[in-house]
């Protein structure tokens, strides 16, 4: 299923055949960064790939995609999910952060001394230190952001609350309808707050390089994420897209498989769009949730948001060219 058929389908085709043109290419190497986060309070840790022509240029700069992932992950999934291969033959660099089982949002209330900016950590922090790193193009038109599952929710909820940031926001098989159900479930007056631990929570991750910061329960945030409903509604994508001008949303882009028990959200998110009239991309293919899918689509998304940023880069260089 393909709604919103404006340049949709050139685009989805276009990625195809770049990902089908890269494919004798080796896959980008992955490199693992650890920098202070002070919204948070502790080091964190993000894996990257630079393009194949990143250290034998001493000016070029590239644009970034930001990709973020899902609940109980960490970030070291997307390069398992062939980040690297999506990336190979383009000039991109992709960043792939932690975030814990935050989903992303600045937590309304925090217990155990714990800072739980998350938001913050992603937007302030990380993006910081990335464009003051690398050589990046440090700005909207040079910059996307999309993710997996709590991190599609995520790639969405930040790009909608700061679309001065990215032209190009993006979900795979996303929670879209996370701060919606928490938001109703506030206006009813239940309490949300943190889960209890689950079994072996304690038990660290090894793929984690991030001291203190390993097992689920020191992943999971102590607190409560929203205490009123209009905490929940600032950080909920169907509400957040119709508040922003359209001209100045980013290119939104969802895709989900037809298996997956989240596909409603998606579904009910495509809709809103069609009925405001807003451009987007939507794709559905079979799957569930599960890695194989993601694996399969991460090449059609990256090149797709690629492209976005090169046109986004374009069209602002034409604009800046003056007129004959």
């Amino acid at each position: 299923m393909t709604v919103r058929p404006s340049s949709a389908f050139a685009f989805v085709l276009l990625a195809a055949i770049g990902t089908f043109a890269r494919s004798a290419e080796p896959s980008a190497s992955v490199t693992t960064v650890s920098f202070d986060s002070p919204s948070v309070g502790r080091k964190m840790a993000y894996n990257i790939t630079l393009p194949a022509g990143y250290d034998t240029s001493s000016e070029t700069r590239y644009p970034v995609v930001y990709l973020l992932h899902g609940f109980t992950s960490n970030y070291s999934a997307w390069a398992q999910l062939g980040a690297g291969r999506a990336a190979k033959g383009l000039d991109l660099i992709v960043v792939m952060p932690d975030a814990g089982n935050s989903w992303y949002v600045n937590w309304a209330e925090s217990d155990e001394g714990q800072k739980n900016a998350w938001e913050d950590a992603i937007i302030k922090d990380l993006i910081g230190h990335v464009d003051s790193t690398y050589r990046t193009i440090a700005k909207r038109e040079g910059r996307a952001i999309n993710g997996l599952s709590m991190g599609g929710y995520g790639g969405l909820t930040l790009g909608l609350r700061h679309p001065e940031l990215f032209c190009s926001i993006g979900s795979h098989s996303g929670a879209i309808g996370f701060a919606r159900a928490v938001g109703d479930r506030l206006r009813k007056g239940e309490t949300v707050q943190s889960p209890p631990p689950a079994a072996n929570s304690d038990k660290p991750n090894a793929q984690i390089q991030i001291e203190g910061f390993q097992s689920r329960a020191e992943r999971s945030p102590k607190g409560k994420i929203f205490l009123k409903a209009e905490d929940a509604d600032a950080a909920d994508p169907f509400k957040l897209v119709l508040a922003i001008p359209k001209e100045k949303l980013p290119h939104i882009y969802v895709d989900c498989g037809t298996e997956d028990r989240l596909i409603a959200s998606s579904r009910e998110f495509a809709k809103l769009l069609i009925e405001n009239n807003i451009p987007f991309t939507y794709s559905e293919s079979p799957g569930g949730h599960v890695p194989a899918y993601w694996s399969r689509e991460i090449g059609t998304s990256v090149a797709l948001q690629y492209l976005i940023i090169k046109r986004s880069l374009a069209a602002q260089a034409e604009s800046k060219d003056p007129k004959p």
